[in-house]
């Protein structure tokens, strides 16, 4: 996040004196990423905050990988997953990972989860339902369906929703920011960006917030690292409680952006999916496809053409309205389809037809891109459609000659 903000009370000149009405000295705490050359925030904090009193390892949820291999196209049903509610921290399922990017799913309810801190990357949490808010401590962020929640790795904070929300949640082992081609050489948003700042909602400060956790003592907090290599999880335990900031100042925080603002680009013929990204991280990108006129060429095929991107796996998850290319696939909302690379993929051959002289298109679904193989994580493997990978043909391993087709 390339823009300044200033929530609550910091001192007129950085790196000095800032105290409260008794005379005690609050601790300043920079964090910044990058090695102290990219964006970063000053917190003011009441407490000590390195004041840890004790440290044992926490056993994170089933992080296990299966290849896709052999390799071939992978439909997920997510809606299969739960059948109860879950925290929204440690309740997670792994569905896809790779070493750039994991994604999980979760369906919470209504209790509030531990503090958690990811030291791994930035998450981006893409809400499917359900409203509530992320309490960190930089204040509070609210969200609802539809919106992306992005939280800056390193932030300690906590999930408290406000009725069952079902959170789809994608952790980078980078940083998570808008496409650069989008932004000014001094980080605005330019005019052919498909959203702007007015779009992006950061925390607002909360007295209450502060106030409910004063004086609280050993405090514990979920972090999530980097180990040898791979991912561990340790609990730490604080002096005191970290949402003791009493302001902040920078332009690193966390924030959210909904759907609904993104305005889509269309054209005369279809339009490649780069023309849908949202944001991007290391060797990955996030795109959303959303409701939009489609082409108006007289000729036009409006779903997409079959392609094969030898470079990348394509990760789509399903989340609103009749996704046009994958009727009669099997493909719902909640599902998730894998297209990996090496694999040439497109709309079921009905649809083609079936989309011919449409100028709208009533769909919504999140995609991510990864420019290395995915794996498919404990989750996945748990709500496989074993058949949608021959759908486009018609028929399978050990079937007869194609006939009619049908999973849905």
């Amino acid at each position: 996040m390339p823009h300044y903000r200033v929530v609550g009370s910091v001192p007129p000149k950085r790196h000095t004196q800032h105290r409260d009405s008794s005379g005690q000295l609050y601790y300043e705490e920079l964090m910044g990423e990058e090695g102290f050359s990219s964006d970063s925030s000053l917190l003011y904090h009441r407490g000590v905050p390195s004041a840890l009193v004790a440290s044992e390892i926490w056993e994170l949820p089933d992080q296990s990988r299966t290849p896709n291999h052999p390799l071939k196209a992978r439909h997920l049903r997510l809606h299969s997953l739960f059948s109860g509610p879950a925290d929204a921290v440690t309740g997670r399922r792994l569905i896809l990972g790779n070493n750039d990017v994991r994604i999980a799913y979760v369906v919470t309810g209504t209790e509030a989860s531990p503090l958690y801190r990811n030291a791994v990357g930035d998450e981006c949490v893409y809400v499917e339902s359900g409203t509530g808010s992320v309490e960190t401590v930089f204040g509070v962020v609210t969200y609802r369906s539809g919106d992306y929640v992005l939280i800056p790795r390193a932030t300690t904070h906590r999930w408290v929703p406000s009725e069952s929300s079902q959170l789809y949640a994608i952790e980078a082992n980078s940083h998570i920011a808008p496409p650069k081609r989008y932004l000014s050489r001094y980080g605005q948003l330019l005019e052919h960006a498909p959203y702007c700042e007015r779009d992006l909602h950061g925390p607002h400060s909360s007295t209450e917030l502060l106030e409910a956790h004063a004086g609280e003592v050993d405090v514990d907090v979920l972090v999530k690292h980097r180990v040898s290599g791979t991912i561990g999880g340790t609990r730490m335990t604080y002096a005191t409680h970290p949402f003791d900031v009493v302001g902040w100042d920078g332009c690193l925080y966390p924030y959210t952006f909904n759907i609904e603002d993104y305005m889509p680009i269309t054209g005369k013929v279809h339009q490649p999916p780069p023309v849908h990204q949202v944001f991007e991280g290391w060797n990955f990108v996030i795109c959303n496809f959303l409701p939009r006129k489609v082409d108006y060429h007289p000729l036009a095929v409006p779903v997409p053409y079959y392609h094969s991107n030898v470079d990348s796996d394509e990760v789509m998850f399903y989340v609103g309205g009749d996704y046009e290319a994958r009727k009669g696939s099997g493909i719902n909302l909640g599902s998730v389809s894998l297209h990996p690379g090496g694999y040439a993929h497109g709309p079921q051959p009905a649809a083609i037809e079936a989309s011919l002289g449409a100028d709208y298109f009533d769909e919504s679904a999140v995609m991510v891109d990864t420019f290395a193989p995915l794996e498919l994580g404990e989750g996945g493997l748990a709500v496989e459609d074993p058949a949608y990978a021959w759908t486009w043909a018609g028929r399978g391993p050990g079937d007869g000659d194609p006939a009619v087709f049908s999973n849905s």
